[in-house]
C-alpha cells in the first residue's frame, strides 16, 4: 500500500483541533439551547423517559434503568453525567420548576448527595409531559441519528414555554460560561403573551410582568434598579439576601432566625455559613452570640442564632450581611445556543427566540394535521358517495372476479370483466371515478357501516373534518389565529402549574455595620522554635517566666490592637494582626505563623519577629550573608499590606540579621572562615528599605557572614568560640569594609 504523507503546519492542525473541541463542548455539552432551555444530556434523559413510557401518571422506574437506557441509546459519555443531570432536574431547591418527579433520596439543600441510582426511582413531571414533550409524535421537530446511527433522537424538544428562563441554567464551556437565574412560570408566561401581542414591546415593558428572578430558595433581591440593565444586556450582578426575622427568646434574649437563604448558599455553603458565624465569635469580632443551631427540616430552612440579652440585633444582622454569605452576589451571564452558535441574550431576545420556535413547531404541527384532515375528508366523501350508490357497488363486487377488477372499475370506470344485471348499471359504473384512496376505503369498509346510525355518524364526522380543515387553514394563514392558539396553550399551563413568587424584589439600603473597636489589652507574644505563635496575659508570664523564656524563641509585649512584624531571610516583611492570634493559656499550642500570614516555612526562614509599635520608635539594622549593611528608619515598616519587601537583596544573597537598634554602639561581623570585624554602628549609613545597602566587610573567596553581634562600649560581651571564650569588646575596633581579624580555635 502506497504511503500518503500530508505536509502541513503544526500550528494550523492544533488550532483547528482545538476549535473543533471547543465548539463540541460549547454546543454539545455545556450550554443550553435557547429554544427548549435544555443541555443535550438533559434533553436525552427526558426523551428516553418519554420513550420508555415513564409518564407522570405511570409507576416510578429505577433511575439505573433510565440512566442505562439513555447511555446505551443516546448519550455514551458515562453514567455519572446522566445521573447528575437527572438528580438536578428533580431538586426543587435548584430548579424553579422540577422536570422529573423523584422518589427516594435525591439529596437536600444542605449539600448531601443523592443515593446511588440503584436505590432511587423517577418518572416525568406533568409539566414536562405537557409543556416539553407533547406533540413529539406529530413530526414537529427534526430528529437526528444517535451516536451509532441505530436510533433517532430529537435535536430539540417542542417546548411550549421559555424553559430557559423558568428553570435557569449553569454551565462552564471552553472560554465561556452561562449563569441564568430561575424565574416564576406565571410571570414568564405573561411576558411571553405580551410579546406575542406586541413584538415591538421593550424590555422595560416586559418587566411589568417579569419582576425579576424567582429563586426556589426565596430570599430578597436588593438591587431592583439594576435589573433593567441586566435584562437588556443579559449580563450583570444580582445581589441577594437571606430572609431574617427577629424572635423573642428565653430570658429576654433575642433570636435571629434565618428562614430563607440566598440561592448561592445552597449545598455545602450552608455549613460554611454556620462555621463563619462561629468564627465571628471565636475571633472576637462579636461577643453577642450565645448559641447557633440549624433547625432546618423538610418543611424549610430555619437557622437560629441566639444573642445575649443586651445585644443590638439589627447591627448583628448587618454584620452577617457584611461578613458572611447571608448577602451574596449572583453573577448573570445569559449565554445560550441560538441558531447553532453561543450568544449572550437579554430577556426580550430569549422570549423572542422561544416564540419564533413555538410558531415553527405549531406551523409544522398544524400543517401535518391539515394534511391528515384532508385525507380524512377525501375518504369520508368517498364513503358518503358510496353509501348513495351502495346497490351498484354491491353489484360490481358480485360481478367481479378479484379486488383489482373492482378497484379499476371504481377508479377508472373500466367495466370489462364484470357481470352487470343491466346495461343501465354498467353505464352508471363507468361514471363512478373514485380516487385511489377512496377506492381502498370502500373495499375495506365493513357491512355494519351501512346501518343508518353509522351513516349519520359518518356525515357528522365529515362535518367535523370540514370544520377542522377550515380552522387549521385559518391558523396557518393568519398570524393572529396562530398567536391566539399559542396564548391559549400558555393559559392552560399557567392555570395548572404556576405558583406564587417566592423571592422578594426591592431596593434595599446597603447594610451598615458599626464594628465595635476591640478593647485594648496588654498582652505577651510567644513563638516557639517550631513557628507556633499565641498571646498570653502578663500575669501568666510572671507565673511561668522561666518556662516561657526557656521554651520560646521570641517573647515580647504587645497590644491586642497592634501588629506583629515577621522579617525573613528572603528580605520579606509579613505583618500579622495580634487579634488574629489565639489568646489563652501558656500550655496552649498556638497557631502556625503560616496560617495567619503569607509567610511560608517551606520557602523562607524567620530572622526576627517583633512588635510594630516598637519599630516605629527605633531604627533597624540589616546584615546579609554577602556583608551588605544598612540602617532603616523603623517607621518605614508601618504598612497596611500583609507582605512587603523589607530590603533589596543581591543575587543569591539573603538576610542574616535584623536588629532593632536601641542602646548598642558597635557591631561585630563573624564569617564562616573565622574572621571577626568590629566597628562602630555609626559607620553604617541610613537608607530606604528599597536600597541594597553598603559593603560592611571584605570577604575571602567562598566566605560569608555567619553571625552578627551588637555590643556596647561600657560592658564586656563574652562569646564562646571554638573551645574558648572571646570578649567581643577586646577585639580591635576597625573600620567598615575591611577584612577583620582571623581568630583560630
Amino acid at each position: 500500500m502506497e504511503e500518503n504523507i500530508i505536509k502541513t503546519e503544526y500550528s494550523e492542525i492544533m488550532q483547528k483541533s482545538y476549535i473543533d473541541y471547543a465548539m463540541s463542548v460549547i454546543v454539545s455539552r455545556a450550554l443550553p439551547d435557547v429554544r427548549d432551555g435544555l443541555k443535550p444530556v438533559q434533553r436525552r434523559t427526558l426523551y428516553d423517559m418519554h420513550e420508555l413510557g415513564i409518564r407522570y401518571d405511570k409507576p416510578y422506574r429505577k433511575s439505573a434503568r433510565i440512566v442505562g437506557d439513555t447511555m446505551g441509546k443516546y448519550h455514551p459519555h458515562g453514567d455519572a453525567s446522566i445521573y447528575d443531570a437527572l438528580v438536578v432536574m428533580t431538586q426543587e431547591f435548584k430548579k424553579g420548576l422540577p422536570l422529573i418527579d423523584g422518589h427516594g433520596n435525591f439529596g437536600n439543600i444542605e449539600g448531601d448527595g443523592a443515593a446511588a441510582m440503584r436505590y432511587t426511582e423517577a418518572r416525568l413531571e406533568k409539566i414536562t409531559q405537557d409543556g416539553l414533550l407533547a406533540d413529539l409524535d406529530k413530526d414537529v421537530v427534526d430528529f437526528q441519528s444517535n451516536f451509532d446511527e441505530t436510533e433517532k433522537e430529537p435535536g430539540v424538544l417542542p417546548a411550549k414555554f421559555p424553559n430557559l428562563l423558568v428553570n435557569g441554567s449553569e454551565g462552564i464551556a471552553v472560554g465561556m460560561a452561562t449563569s441564568i437565574p430561575p424565574h416564576n412560570l406565571g410571570e414568564i408566561i405573561d411576558a411571553t403573551k405580551a410579546y406575542m401581542k406586541n413584538e415591538q414591546i421593550s424590555t422595560r415593558e416586559l418587566m411589568r410582568y417579569v419582576k425579576g428572578p424567582d429563586f426556589p430558595t426565596g430570599g430578597i433581591v436588593t438591587n431592583k434598579d439594576d435589573l433593567a440593565a441586566i435584562y437588556r444586556t443579559g449580563i450583570g450582578k444580582i445581589k441577594i439576601r437571606g430572609k431574617v426575622e427577629l424572635e423573642k427568646g428565653k430570658g429576654g434574649k433575642t433570636n435571629v432566625v434565618i428562614s430563607e437563604i440566598p440561592y448561592t448558599m445552597i449545598g455545602a455553603n450552608i455549613s460554611k455559613f454556620l462555621s463563619d458565624v462561629a468564627a465571628l465569635s471565636e475571633s472576637k469580632k462579636t461577643a453577642d452570640i450565645v448559641d447557633i443551631s440549624n433547625q432546618s427540616s423538610k418543611e424549610g430552612i430555619r437557622i437560629v442564632i441566639e444573642l445575649r440579652k443586651d445585644a443590638d440585633a439589627q447591627n448583628f444582622v448587618n454584620m452577617l450581611y457584611k461578613k458572611t454569605r447571608l448577602e451574596d452576589t449572583f453573577g448573570v451571564n445569559m449565554l445560550a445556543i441560538c441558531e447553532g452558535k453561543p450568544e449572550t441574550m437579554g430577556l426580550k431576545q430569549i422570549i423572542k427566540s422561544n416564540v419564533e420556535f413555538q410558531i415553527q413547531v405549531a406551523t409544522r404541527k398544524y400543517t401535518n394535521l391539515l394534511e391528515k384532515e384532508k385525507e380524512k375528508r377525501e375518504i369520508q366523501e368517498g364513503l358518503i358517495k358510496a353509501c348513495n350508490v351502495i346497490d351498484l357497488i354491491i353489484e360490481i363486487l358480485r360481478g367481479s372476479k378479484d379486488r383489482a377488477t373492482v378497484k379499476k372499475c371504481l377508479v377508472e370506470g373500466v367495466t370489462e370483466g364484470i357481470r352487470f344485471k343491466s346495461r343501465e348499471s354498467e353505464i352508471m359504473a363507468a361514471q363512478l371515478m373514485f380516487s385511489e384512496r377512496q377506492a381502498n376505503a370502500i373495499l375495506d369498509m365493513r357491512l355494519y357501516k351501512l346501518i343508518g346510525l353509522e351513516i349519520e355518524a359518518l356525515i357528522k364526522e365529515h362535518e367535523d373534518t370540514i370544520a377542522n380543515i377550515y380552522r387549521y387553514e385559518d391558523i396557518l394563514s393568519r398570524r393572529d389565529s396562530m398567536i391566539q392558539v399559542l396564548i391559549n396553550e400558555l393559559d392552560v399551563l399557567k392555570k395548572e402549574f404556576a405558583r406564587k413568587r417566592r423571592t422578594v424584589i426591592e431596593n434595599c439600603e446597603e447594610a451598615v455595620y458599626e464594628e465595635k473597636k476591640p478593647e485594648e489589652m496588654e498582652l505577651i507574644f510567644l513563638m516557639d522554635r517550631f513557628g507556633y505563635a499565641k498571646t498570653i496575659d502578663p500575669a501568666t508570664l510572671e507565673r511561668n517566666k522561666e518556662a516561657v523564656y526557656g521554651e520560646s524563641r521570641f517573647v515580647f509585649p504587645c497590644k491586642s490592637t497592634g501588629k506583629i512584624c515577621v522579617f525573613t531571610n528572603r528580605g520579606q516583611l509579613h505583618t500579622i494582626k495580634v487579634s488574629d492570634l489565639p489568646y489563652g493559656k501558656f500550655r496552649d499550642k498556638g497557631v502556625p505563623i503560616d496560617n495567619v500570614s503569607n509567610f511560608s516555612s517551606a520557602r523562607e526562614e524567620i530572622v526576627l519577629v517583633t512588635n510594630q509599635t516598637e519599630l516605629n520608635l527605633y531604627r533597624v539594622v540589616f546584615v546579609t550573608r554577602q556583608a551588605m549593611l544598612k540602617i532603616v528608619d523603623g517607621g518605614e515598616f508601618d504598612v497596611s499590606k500583609r507582605t512587603v519587601s523589607a530590603t533589596k537583596l543581591g543575587e543569591e544573597d539573603q538576610v542574616v540579621s535584623v536588629y532593632v537598634l536601641k542602646d548598642r554602639t558597635n557591631i561585630v561581623l563573624r564569617t564562616k572562615g573565622g574572621y571577626f570585624l568590629r566597628f562602630p554602628l555609626s559607620e553604617i549609613p541610613e537608607k530606604k528599605k528599597g536600597a541594597i545597602g553598603v559593603r560592611g566587610m571584605k570577604l575571602g573567596a567562598g566566605d560569608y557572614v555567619e553571625e552578627v553581634y551588637y555590643t556596647a562600649n561600657s560592658a564586656d560581651a563574652y562569646l564562646p568560640y571554638k573551645d574558648k571564650e572571646i570578649n567581643l569588646n577586646s577585639l580591635k575596633l576597625g573600620k567598615r569594609d575591611t577584612k577583620g581579624t582571623k581568630i583560630r580555635g
